[in-house]
Parts: C-alpha cells; structure tokens; sequence
C-alpha cells in the first residue's frame, strides 16, 4: 500500500498524452486550494466512488489518505500559487466507469464531509464532468 501522497504508483492506461488532460479545475477551485495549501501544507485529492460523501472528491494533506493498489493516480495538478502538484487519486473501480469522462473540479456552497479539508469553509468540492470529445478520445488512446 502506498503511502497516500500522490508519487507511489500510476496505472500505465490513465497517463494523458501531451494536450489531453482527464482533469481540469474551475478558478474557485484553484482559489480554494490556494488557501488549503496555505493552511495544510502539501494537497492531495481522493475520489472513492462510494455512495454519499465517497462520491465527491476529497481534499486531504499529502499522505493522509492512504493509497493502494486499488487506487489510479489520474492526474498530478499544477494549480497556480501552490508550488507542488497536487495528485488526484480516484478507486480503480470508479476509475472504470468513468474513463471516458472528463472531470472537472468545482467548489459549491454546502458542507461536504467532515474529513475533507474545505469543510469547514462552508462549501465543498464537487465534479462535474463531461463525455470526452472523439478527439480527446483518439488522444488518450482509447
């Protein structure tokens, strides 16, 4: 098992050739994890898949949450202002149903979990998402 803070182990099938990207972030995400890097230090991100809060990402500091062989690394964010990437983990098995999906992270009023580090801020992260083009398909190889 890995130790959760988003350098361990990517599966070879999610690397995104140059120009695709499987992730992106709105500026109020970007904004937010700013504030959280300066708060927490060093950001990770954790999709479970599991029902209620398991299906919206999560916001650890790297390392917290640990991650497994059953985890995929779909991306190492740069986000602006924070000086290290940020890995974005998702399970294998949300993994599956989702490849072909475009994500992006967002940031809405509400309280999310209590184990995720924008809690107490007053909103959550959420994912919105979208099919990926023919061509962005074409370009991740699938």
């Amino acid at each position: 098992m890995g130790g959760g803070d988003g350098w361990e182990t990517a599966a070879p099938e999610t690397a995104s050739p140059e120009g695709v990207a499987r992730i992106a972030l709105t500026a109020a995400a970007t904004e937010l994890l700013r504030l959280l890097r300066e708060q927490h230090g060093p950001l990770m991100f954790h999709q479970s898949g599991g029902c209620c809060d398991g299906s919206a990402p999560m916001c650890y500091p790297a390392g917290e949450f640990r991650t497994g062989s059953s985890d995929v690394l779909l991306a190492r964010l740069d986000v602006e202002g924070v000086r290290e990437p940020v890995g974005f983990w998702m399970s294998a098995d949300q993994f599956q149903r989702w490849q072909h999906t475009h994500l992006t992270v967002d940031v809405v009023p509400g309280r999310g979990s209590g184990f995720s580090l924008e809690a107490p801020e007053g909103v959550r992260f959420l994912i919105r998402s979208r099919l990926f083009t023919e061509e962005e398909r074409s370009g991740l190889g699938g």
